[in-house]
């Protein structure tokens, strides 16, 4: 089993649901592979039962809590827990998933097996109320070429099932606010820099969703930002003429001129399958 330390990064802001939170870090504590440290930025003021649940972490000697006096969003948080991420390898952990048991030693595995690897994530189960509702999965690439392929169409890493190199996050600029893009711009970034990334075959994180979560992927700001996104990556190079403008109206037809219950449909039937990776849930 792969010894090398590493960090898990979280954030926890205002809005988390206590007991949620506490079952997502409790999953971190509850590994065949436990992490050696858990950053966990406050993201402004909280309310006192979420409060109370962060402070009994606190005092654990495992955590480092940092407590920011505003809040600031997302990226911000983000930026925040890696810069006191104290070991190379980070892990994130979002503040109401759930990390499969063996989430972290099969992606250290992983990591020890190529040392040349970047980042390393894997599949995500999709749940409503309790894990075992599972209303869909998210199944990505393994293997470098096929992710960088998927990039150029998608977003080819499930940000919540991530384990990188800290300092190759940093070389490629780190977490930079993009509306609701921020990871999807860097693993542009870090594939512009030719580093290299890996998914593992299972699912490791079990990612709690809302009924509305179709809905909040539409509408002209979120659509405005993607396309932005898309004309990065080709003046950048990344894509051509063709994969630009394909990529394009594609969003713009899912995200701005499909009704919530079509934009649902979509979502299921193309970017999302009801079946587990077979074997390997």
């Amino acid at each position: 089993m792969c010894c090398q330390k590493f960090s898990v990064a979280m954030a926890v802001y205002a809005k988390d649901d206590p007991w949620h939170f506490k079952i997502a870090v409790d999953s971190i504590l509850n590994q065949t592979r436990r992490p050696d440290e858990v950053v966990l930025v406050v993201d402004g003021p909280v309310p006192l039962s979420l409060d109370e649940v962060i402070s009994a972490y606190e005092a654990m000697p495992l955590f480092r809590v940092i407590r920011l006096e505003k809040n600031c969003g997302h990226g911000h948080a983000r930026r925040t827990g890696l810069v006191h991420c104290t070991h190379e390898l980070v892990a994130l952990m979002d503040a109401d998933d759930i990390s499969r048991p063996d989430r972290f030693e099969k992606q250290l595995a992983r990591m020890e097996a190529d040392p040349s690897l970047s980042i390393v994530g894997g599949n995500i189960a999709e749940f409503i109320g309790t894990p075992d509702n599972v209303v869909s999965y998210r199944h990505v690439e393994t293997e470098d070429a096929k992710i960088k392929k998927d990039l150029k169409i998608r977003c080819p890493m499930n940000q919540v099932s991530v384990l990188f190199r800290r300092d190759d996050v940093k070389r490629a600029g780190g977490y930079l606010d993009f509306y609701c893009e921020e990871d999807y711009y860097l693993w542009v970034r870090m594939a512009l820099l030719h580093m290299k990334f890996a998914n593992v075959p299972d699912v490791l994180v079990d990612v709690r969703v809302g009924r509305d979560m179709y809905r909040r992927r539409g509408g002209m700001r979120y659509f405005k930002s993607e396309a932005r996104l898309q004309k990065f990556m080709y003046k950048q190079g990344l894509i051509g003429t063709m994969r630009y403008a394909l990529n394009v109206i594609k969003r713009l037809v899912v995200q701005v001129l499909l009704p919530n219950r079509v934009r649902g449909y979509i979502f299921r039937k193309f970017a999302r399958t009801s079946r587990a990776p077979e074997g390997k849930s």
